[in-house]
């Protein structure tokens, strides 16, 4: 049998410092007989040298376009807007089964080129969990921006936004500039904590949030940890409107009540000054946080709730928030996802990649 050969492709998403394979796991995949092409990147918290230096062949930005079928190209977010067919098998985060705006015009390019997509949101095991998810990093960073906005809040005039925020080095960094930030606050508001709700509390997003919260000594008691059991009423919640920080950590599966709304919000009494919406599902018609409409990014974070009544409120809505932590993040999904890749070999009959290509299949079969 063939050796599979995989491409790592750039990232080209502006600020996007992940990526798909690290240096460790392509070690992993070229011992166990995989050829692995590494593209150059301008963004990747990883430098080629690392690559070259476990054995990968690397290769220049952008030039899994004109590279053989026979590869296998795997990224991280979505391709750039073009329109040309897509004619290789492709792993990535795609954004086309959950009724995302333009979901037709990114999935009809793969039938178009007889391409392949697998799209790593919808790699599940047996039990249908997804067997890599950068979860928990993504619920760590929103909860740090969280409290950034928050902090901010209360040390700057309302006309001031949060400055944008830039990838940080290593977990440690993040933390101590978090901390000065929260510190700084509370010496303006008496020592005040803020309360924070996190909504998904137990999976790996929400798990990420409390244990953000913790390490820049939130007391457990403002932390309010909300799962299923707690959201089973249905929404919208005045806890989260009673609460100052709110992180959404859900994985919106099926249509729900919405959390929050502004109805909600619209009240005198209202505390809650910053939502992260780490599920940032925007676009989706069922976003069960819909009192925004705006994608943020890490140069401009937050996006105002237009609220009538009340404190200002923002909106820090991400989709890419483990990119602050990027190698971190990169290293514990990649290390997740490496078992899954060990099997592309037997494709065609492996359960994970046979579920994703008949998913693939029947979105086709929509457009």
């Amino acid at each position: 049998m063939a050796p599979v050969i995989l491409h790592l492709r750039a990232e080209t998403k502006p600020l996007e410092h992940r990526a798909a394979l690290t240096p460790t796991t392509t070690k992993a995949l070229l011992d166990a007989g995989f050829q692995v092409f590494v593209e150059e990147s301008s963004q990747s918290i990883f430098k080629s040298e690392e690559y070259k230096a476990v054995g990968a062949t690397i290769v220049p930005e952008g030039s899994w376009v004109d590279a053989p079928k026979d590869r296998i190209i795997i990224g991280l977010k979505e391709l750039p807007e073009e329109s040309f067919p897509l004619v290789h098998e492709h792993i990535q985060f795609a954004h086309c089964y959950k009724g995302q705006a333009g979901w037709q015009d990114v999935l009809r390019r793969f039938p178009q080129g007889n391409g392949t997509l697998y799209d790593l949101e919808f790699l599940e095991d047996e039990s249908g969990r997804r067997v890599a998810a950068f979860g928990f990093y993504a619920g760590f960073a929103g909860a740090a921006i969280g409290v950034l906005d928050w902090a901010f809040k209360q040390t700057h005039a309302d006309n001031e936004e949060l400055p944008g925020v830039e990838p940080y080095p290593n977990e440690d960094s993040l933390i101590k500039d978090v901390k000065a930030a929260l510190d700084d606050a509370l010496s303006k508001n008496g020592g005040v904590f803020p309360q924070a709700l996190v909504i998904g509390a137990l999976g790996r997003c929400g798990s990420g949030a409390v244990d953000l919260f913790k390490k820049i000594g939130i007391p457990d008691d403002k932390i309010l940890k909300w799962d299923m059991k707690e959201t089973a009423r249905g929404g919208p919640f005045v806890e989260i409107a009673e609460s100052d920080i709110f992180v959404n950590c859900i994985y919106l599966s099926k249509p729900i009540a919405p959390f929050i709304d502004l109805k909600t919000l619209n009240t005198p009494e209202r505390k809650l000054r910053t939502i992260v919406d780490v599920s940032a599902d925007t676009t989706n018609p069922h976003n069960p946080v819909p009192v925004y409409t705006v994608a943020t990014v890490f140069n401009e974070p937050t996006v105002l709730v237009e609220t009538t009544v009340g404190p200002k409120l923002s909106v820090c809505s991400i989709d890419h928030l483990p990119s602050l932590l990027p190698r971190e993040a990169s290293e514990f999904f990649s290390r997740d996802l490496l078992p899954s890749l060990m099997q592309l070999p037997e494709r065609e009959t492996a359960p994970v990649w046979v579920r994703a290509k008949q998913l693939f299949d029947r979105f086709v079969a929509k457009l």
